[in-house]
């Protein structure tokens, strides 16, 4: 690949105004532009969880690697979601990344309890970032709804989000039960 960034800074945006990936200008706080910036969030959010498996997790436990692995392909994904959202009409995440999110969602939550509670963000500060990581891949998946409102946009990205927060949540549980953390339970008023 050749170089792409020669220059970070244009003075192109000063303005309030940015281009998409075909050479159209949109103001910044189109819908357009909200979606592309919430899915740069989320990737930034497995980002952060990649580190903090790596950084509090021992090098031993081989068991949050399938974990690791399946972020590291939803990152990659996340930035061709992005990149199709600076290009209108065009798709690059489809069917099969939903069914692979989907496959590595079954293996874990077979491998858990079943839920019989709410459970609120905590027990450590990892589960914690994971639940901040499905919260904001809501808002994003939320965010394409809305733009999705007023031009076509790829539904596979849509459903890639869904199930990547479902997998987000199922691999809190996870985590809490390898390193032996009790999950924080909602507990009514009554």
């Amino acid at each position: 690949m050749g170089k792409r960034l020669s220059k970070i800074y244009t003075g192109t945006g000063d303005q309030g105004e940015t281009g998409l990936g075909d050479g159209t200008r949109i103001a910044k706080d189109h819908a357009r532009i909200q979606a592309i910036g919430a899915v740069d969030e989320i990737n930034c959010h497995l980002g952060l969880l990649i580190e903090g498996i790596r950084v509090e997790v021992p090098a031993s436990e081989s068991a949050l690697e399938p974990i690791l692995v399946i972020l590291r392909f939803c990152q990659h994904r996340l930035f061709d979601l992005g990149g199709e959202l600076s290009i209108p009409d065009h798709h690059i995440v489809n069917e099969g990344h939903v069914k692979k999110i989907e496959t590595a969602l079954d293996d874990l939550n077979q491998q858990l309890t079943p839920l019989e509670n709410f459970i609120l963000p905590g027990g450590s500060r990892l589960i914690a970032e994971f639940h901040l990581a499905r919260s904001v891949c809501r808002r994003t998946e939320r965010d394409i709804v809305t733009l999705q409102k007023s031009v076509p946009v790829n539904p596979e990205g849509i459903k890639f989000l869904n199930r990547l927060s479902d997998y987000l949540f199922v691999s809190a549980r996870f985590v809490a039960r390898e390193l032996h953390v009790d999950e924080v339970l909602w507990k009514s008023p009554r």
